[in-house]
């Protein structure tokens, strides 16, 4: 049975905000006893103001949150007024750039160091109207040693690092932050859609050996490339799941809700699959007759959309310069994630192996919510919503690792240490008790 957190001080509560183009998405949660995430309420409403990625409409989008929030709220008991927010959208952008640190000596390098090279980037002049999102460290040269990804603890004068940057535009994100902000929240972060999806649904071994994660949402289409655990490139593709449904609104002379329901139902990505005299009926609107659509003619309208969606993403790995170093393939997740034969359409175009990305290997069973509801939690769907929790998480863990007193984080690499070697124990004991050795004991 799962064990409960009663000490909200040690396992803070965290709320991610999810702002799709179909759905807008609250999370809340903490990080259980197991090092798993487990969720303690969910929040949906229709997005009615958010059109590929961007807010269109701030009441609207403001309402939906608003409702998303307090259905959240109600189920997990919880008052919320901090949310980490995701961020897409066509006007997302990412660039490398490579920044210099002098030293005034050689000391250790500490983290402090890696985070003044970090604000010098967000200095950097970017074309009007955008403005910088995330800044992520790749790979460090400390004193002409290249190749080094993690330097606190190293000696060293000279400091450099290449850096990821993802921008978008001011307008955008001063947009989504007003839509916070009027529902009376507080924005804790922004992270971008695609960094948030990969850290619920990819495995540390993966980003290693390099995968592409495939977000198809609503509108956009994110992609995100990792090679050696480091994140490479970044894209937006203005294509999602809408324009699908768009086409067979127009390629079967159906309703909107009717097109929908045809792809969610009865939807594939490869039409080959499918038999020919496979016949849906489709209401008439008021007096007029059933409409017949051929299940084969509703996939080729499919097909030729998904085509076109993959061929974009495609693209990007190629321009990437990874198309040869993804041992890990693609990982496909998001609500687009759910239609038939879509792996054998992306492993067909790219040729590259694929499969689903699922949040459920960080979700810890909660016994206070409903089966339905957690069994509803494990589709590509909320794989965004689950991965901004997780990156919430982390941002707090990070802050409290760096408010610890030195001893502490002493006496925790030493516990860790210890389990690994147990000959070293007398060592470790001086380490975790630097402050207790004086200059006698050396004399005995």
């Amino acid at each position: 049975m799962e064990k409960r957190i009663t000490n909200p001080k040690e396992n803070p509560i965290v709320v991610g905000l999810d702002i799709g183009t179909t759905k807008i998405c609250v999370t809340v949660g903490r990080r259980s006893d197991y090092n798993k995430i487990e969720i303690l309420g969910i929040g949906k409403a229709e997005s009615l103001g958010v059109s590929r990625g961007v807010v269109a409409n701030i009441q609207k989008t403001v309402a939906s949150i608003i409702k998303a929030v307090e259905e959240a709220s109600a189920q997990s008991n919880v008052d919320i007024k901090v949310v980490n927010v995701g961020i897409a959208g066509q006007h997302i952008k990412s660039l490398q750039h490579r920044g210099i640190l002098t030293r005034k000596d050689d000391n250790e390098i500490e983290r402090k160091d890696i985070e003044r090279l970090i604000e010098d980037m967000y200095k950097l002049v970017l074309p009007p109207g955008e403005e910088i999102i995330h800044v992520l460290p790749q790979e460090f040269t400390v004193d002409n040693e290249p190749g080094i990804k993690d330097p606190i603890g190293m000696a060293g004068r000279r400091m450099e690092a290449n850096f990821h940057i993802i921008s978008g535009h001011v307008s955008a994100v001063r947009n989504i932050k007003r839509c916070v902000e009027y529902a009376e929240l507080e924005a804790s972060e922004l992270v971008l859609e695609p960094l948030a999806s990969s850290e619920a649904v990819l495995s540390e071994e993966e980003k290693d050996a390099g995968v592409v994660l495939v977000d198809i949402g609503g509108g956009t289409t994110d992609v995100a490339i990792f090679h050696e655990g480091i994140i490479r490139h970044t894209a937006v593709i203005p294509l999602g799941g809408n324009i699908v449904t768009e086409d067979i609104k127009v390629g079967c002379s159906v309703l909107r809700n009717q097109a929908e329901l045809l792809k969610v139902r009865f939807g594939s990505a490869l039409a080959d699959e499918n038999k020919e005299n496979e016949i849906i009926s489709v209401p008439g609107l008021r007096g007029r007759e059933a409409k017949e659509i051929s299940v084969k003619n509703l996939a080729y309208i499919i097909q030729a959309r998904m085509e076109e969606i993959i061929e974009h993403v495609y693209y990007e790995i190629k321009s990437s310069g990874y198309e040869k170093k993804l041992i890990g393939g693609i990982v496909v997740t998001g609500g687009g994630a759910q239609l038939k034969h879509l792996l054998q359409l992306v492993e067909y175009v790219t040729g590259l192996d694929c499969r689903i990305g699922m949040p459920n290997e960080h979700l810890a069973k909660n016994e206070v919510l409903q089966k339905s509801v957690y069994d509803e939690l494990k589709s590509p769907l909320y794989a965004t919503g689950i991965g901004l929790l997780i990156k919430g998480i982390e941002s707090i863990e990070y802050d409290e690792a760096d408010a610890q007193p030195q001893e502490k984080v002493v006496k925790k690499m030493a516990e860790k240490t210890k389990k690994k070697f147990g000959f070293l124990d007398t060592i470790i004991k001086y380490i975790a008790d630097d402050n207790k050795i004086e200059d006698t004991d050396y004399v005995k």
